[in-house]
């Protein structure tokens, strides 16, 4: 640093500042330390850097057994983000939540972690009262769900989502929209019907026209037969997730139905599988969570250290994309 001050013609401190609060230094002075910077390779010292401030700069995730498309998509746009940013994000595989709140307390002890970002949030989640008692600086990628817990979350509406999928295939003259979803109980798939429902009930669609199975091929082609095979048949389906969908799309393809002519399909989550079929769905604004996140993190670790109550939740709008089957 001192290396760098003497090429730039600045103080030490200046540099400090340019580094980790560029705001505080004028453009000009800021343009010749990045300049001595790029000439002479300089890298902060990290070990130095965790002894001076009393942190780590690392945050942990976890990586689930059964992965996503959408959660593999959010942890590499974290991660790349807060590299970018001067944190490490220490990835860690569990099969389940007691799994990772073992591996909560082992992380804590062995490498003194800034804070935790959580996924898959659910209703009884123990994951967040567990770090909440400890005072754990931590984030989630979903809502609380009921949880008495009180935290920083980022979402994504998906009740703004379902609802603009059923927009989109009443403009398109469709009168019998059914829902297939995931069984009660589920805060996501729950905030997904929800939508549809709520888009339903101001043109008075039928309000029977849904079915709720795990999530699977097999039982999204199970739940389109039984809509299908109605005295009065669904005409298009909006679906809780791709998969499902895709289940529904298999069943349509094998009965000969013209996709988006006869019969409308939207999933959820907008996979390479629904890009590949040309399926339409709604896509969820990963990047824009993972950077939500990271800036909701600088304000949860402030917090601990001011004893302040925890930001404000954001919830992100997604995006309907339409293919073929609208």
């Amino acid at each position: 640093m001192a290396t760098v001050a003497d090429r730039a013609q600045v103080s030490r401190q200046t540099v400090s500042n340019a580094i980790n609060a560029p705001h505080l230094v004028r453009a000009e002075t800021l343009a010749r330390v990045q300049a001595a910077i790029d000439d002479l390779g300089y890298r902060p010292h990290r070990a130095a850097r965790t002894l001076r401030t009393q942190r780590s700069y690392l945050i942990a995730a976890r990586m689930h057994k059964v992965g996503s498309d959408v959660l593999d998509r959010f942890l590499h746009a974290l991660t790349t983000r807060a590299q970018a940013q001067g944190y490490r994000v220490m990835l860690f595989a569990e099969d389940d939540d007691a799994g990772e709140v073992a591996s909560f307390d082992e992380l804590l002890t062995d490498h003194d972690l800034d804070a935790f970002v959580l996924t898959g949030t659910h209703v009884g989640d123990q994951r967040t009262e567990w770090l909440a008692e400890r005072g754990a600086a931590f984030v989630t990628f979903g809502r609380p769900w009921g949880a008495t817990a009180h935290h920083g979350w980022v979402d994504v509406d998906g009740a703004a989502g379902t609802e603009a999928a059923t927009e989109c295939l009443l403009q398109r003259g469709h009168r019998r929209i059914a829902f297939v979803g995931w069984p009660a109980g589920s805060g996501v798939g729950d905030d997904r019907r929800d939508g549809w429902s709520r888009a339903g009930a101001a043109v008075g669609l039928d309000p029977s026209l849904q079915r709720a199975y795990e999530d699977s091929l097999d039982n999204g082609r199970q739940a389109c037969a039984e809509l299908l095979d109605l005295d009065d048949p669904a005409t298009a389906f909006v679906c809780v997730s791709d998969t499902l969908a895709l289940g529904v799309w298999t069943e349509l393809t094998a009965r000969g139905v013209r996709l988006g002519d006869d019969v409308g399909v939207v999933g959820f989550d907008d996979s390479p599988a629904a890009k590949v079929t040309r399926l339409s769905s709604v896509a969820q604004p990963v990047d824009d969570v993972a950077e939500a996140c990271l800036r909701m993190l600088h304000d949860v670790i402030g917090a601990r250290e001011s004893d302040d109550s925890p930001p404000e939740p954001v919830l992100l709008p997604p995006t309907l994309v339409t293919r073929d089957t609208t």
